[in-house]
């Protein structure tokens, strides 16, 4: 029971976290967003690990960091699952 909460309590930070990546890659599409308190508060959490992912190209303009920082949150999401999965079944 103990594992189970904390596996939820992990998949919520990351599903958490994964909002907040989003919702910082969509205020580049506003002008002055990015200044905002919530802009300055998201740009410190979100920041240090899209940089993670800052040696890709850009391509026409667009930056695809944010989408290989969404598939590693995902990757991230499901081996916690399979490690608590088989942590649970033994």
């Amino acid at each position: 029971m103990i594992l189970y909460r904390l596996y939820q309590v992990l998949s919520t930070v990351l599903e958490a976290y994964m909002l907040a990546l989003v919702v910082y890659v969509l205020m580049s599409w506003f002008p002055g967003a990015r200044e905002s308190a919530l802009g300055r508060f998201l740009a410190r959490i979100c920041e240090p690990f899209l940089r993670l992912f800052s040696f890709l190209p850009t391509f026409a303009g667009l930056d695809f960091s944010p989408l290989l920082a969404f598939f590693a949150l995902g990757l991230g999401q499901r081996v916690l699952f399979w490690i608590f999965s088989a942590l649970v079944t033994g």
